[in-house]
């Protein structure tokens, strides 16, 4: 999928180029994402290689049953994994159960340039098309760049909740799509 987007302050944002993840993806992710300030709001330290095994496995499963996942994010300009980005089922026991997440995790060289943005807003036709109505988005509170994210999204706050986990405080942004 590629896609190239206009954000409302008419500053164009970077194309992108989003895939299924690779199996080779889950080694991608653990490099890109071994920095503890990608990391910050996601426990501080990058998940082990066979999390992300799971995770990108799991992925292809939901794109080849619900139409979507979390793709792999492609830097356009040379093809190498910058990150992820896309919508799953909400994988956790609180929270918004039972309705889709869209959500997003650059390598932090990426971080400013628009990819998040222009990602997200690719992975949301895929969610349409899906015939997926609701999105929600859920940030850590202190996570003031996905937070911006989430606004040039057009969400809008709905809830704030406590994190069982660390008990961080946390927004639950929606969107309907």
């Amino acid at each position: 999928m590629k896609s190239v987007n206009t954000p409302p302050a008419n500053r164009p944002l970077p194309a992108v180029e989003l895939r299924v993840p690779t199996e080779e993806d889950a080694m991608n992710w653990h490099r890109v994402f071994n920095d503890p300030d990608v990391m910050e709001f996601h426990g501080g330290v990058s998940a082990e290689l066979s999390e992300y095994e799971e995770l990108t496995a799991r992925q292809r499963r939901h794109h080849a049953e619900l139409g979507f996942c979390l793709f792999t994010l492609l830097d356009p300009a040379d093809g190498a994994v910058i990150g992820f980005t896309g919508a799953q089922p909400w994988p956790q026991d609180w929270g918004p159960v039972g309705e889709i997440e869209i959500g997003w995790r650059l390598g932090r060289a990426y971080w400013g340039k628009g990819y998040a943005t222009a990602a997200a807003q690719t992975a949301l036709d895929a969610v349409r098309t899906a015939g997926v109505r609701h999105v929600v988005a859920m940030v850590d509170a202190r996570n003031e760049r996905s937070i911006a994210v989430t606004r040039r999204l057009g969400m809008r706050h709905a809830e704030t909740m406590i994190t069982p986990q660390g008990k961080r405080t946390a927004y639950c942004h929606r969107l309907d799509v």
